[in-house]
């Protein structure tokens, strides 16, 4: 096969691998009379999507800024927080055993704590897209800092660099990849963590219209609010690695694999 053919391959093996796994559920489902509202069939799902096109993205669009925002905030905080503790011993001995304990805590445990805190709608999901997608990217900002090796700072120091100059010209730098690695995995566990608040308590977004139509026993729309949910983060992860490849290029010797 020429270059060009198994670019070509490359590009088309997801779509070649989805539309076989959906083909198999349908077979599956007509071969072994699965009642619709244990599993739908794919194309019964694709209907109900394209009948209800308009009010799932309006769910949709509710689960989406809630989402981002709270990334974003967590890409603020776990960018300075990242730099701190992989900057200082003192703040990573301090911190990081209550970064990892806090982490360890079941997010969907929270959510009822929140709607406490701050009520029911778009600001506990906000918390809770922040608070599951913050870690990744404190730890592997920190840990892209802590690849820097003792002779290049020993040698920086020789030249005159202060502390601050080797973070920002030397750290900042080295932990650039490590952040957008992280980046793609914090934005789906954003997504994660907005539809457990809609779906615990919510009375917006896609995981609150997946919860009303359980409780109808609407099979199709939930799964059709699965796809949603699937295609929106498949999306902002090519978003990601978009700006990865753009930002870090020169990181890599070959081909970032997104």
């Amino acid at each position: 096969m020429s270059p060009f053919g198994r670019e070509m391959l490359k590009h088309a093996m997801p779509w070649l691998v989805m539309a076989g796994l959906l083909i198999v559920w349908e077979i599956c489902c007509v071969a072994f009379d699965v009642q619709e509202i244990i599993l739908p069939r794919p194309s019964k799902i694709f209907t109900v999507f394209v009948a209800r096109f308009d009010i799932l993205m309006l769910f949709c669009w509710d689960t989406l800024w809630t989402t981002l925002l709270g990334f974003l905030l967590a890409i603020a905080f776990g960018l300075l927080l990242g730099l701190a503790i992989g900057a200082s011993p003192f703040v990573y001995s301090g911190l990081y055993p209550l970064l990892i304990a806090f982490n360890a805590v079941p997010k969907v445990a929270i959510v009822p704590i929140l709607m406490i805190w701050v009520g029911v709608g778009a600001l506990p999901a906000i918390i809770t897209a922040f608070v599951i997608s913050f870690f990744p990217i404190v730890v592997n900002v920190a840990t892209g800092l802590a690849t820097i090796e003792p002779e290049m700072r020993d040698v920086l120091r020789s030249l005159g660099a202060t502390r601050f100059e080797i973070l920002t010209k030397v750290g900042i730098p080295r932990a650039m990849p490590y952040l957008f690695a992280s980046l793609k995995v914090a934005i789906t566990l954003a997504f994660i963590g907005s539809v457990i608040s809609e779906t615990v308590g919510g009375n917006r977004g896609i995981g609150f219209l997946m919860l009303s139509a359980g409780a109808r026993n609407d099979a199709p729309t939930t799964f059709a609010g699965l796809f949603a949910i699937a295609i929106m983060g498949v999306l902002m992860y090519a978003v990601c690695a978009l700006v990865e490849k753009r930002m870090t290029r020169w990181a890599f010797r070959g081909e970032i694999v997104g």
